[in-house]
């Protein structure tokens, strides 16, 4: 794959998460099954997919400490929302800085991973 297709898979599978997202805060709690797997399912893809392209750029070639900064902190982000996002499904209620960090980590996440994925692909 080249990289301006890894850039559209990427950019779009983050719309589907964010879409899913959006549609899961409006339908309110008890979220709907199918949309919340799908949001989740997708997620976690598009982190198994980051992964596997880091890995993939590392086989080729050594990765400097930007590089590798990069995807370190993306990894950290995307992990990072995902347990928000967890915590945040469950009954009890959570605390508003668990509410904010999975309102406001997924924008940084996709900063970090573009930001990422261009200092992997474009050189």
């Amino acid at each position: 794959m080249d990289t301006i297709q890894i850039m559209v898979i990427i950019a779009g599978a983050f719309f589907l998460i964010f879409l899913f997202g959006f549609w899961l805060r409006r339908s309110g709690k008890p979220y709907h099954v199918v949309i919340f797997n799908l949001h989740k399912l997708i997620a976690l893809a598009v982190l198994v997919f980051l992964a596997f392209t880091v890995y993939r750029q590392y086989q080729n070639t050594a990765l400097i400490l930007m590089e590798s900064a990069a995807a370190a902190i993306t990894g950290l982000l995307f992990v990072a929302t995902i347990i928000a996002g967890g915590l945040i499904s469950i009954d009890k209620p959570m605390p508003s800085a668990i509410k904010m960090i999975h309102k406001l980590f997924p924008f940084l996440t996709v900063l970090s991973a573009f930001f990422a994925l261009y200092l992997l692909l474009v050189k």
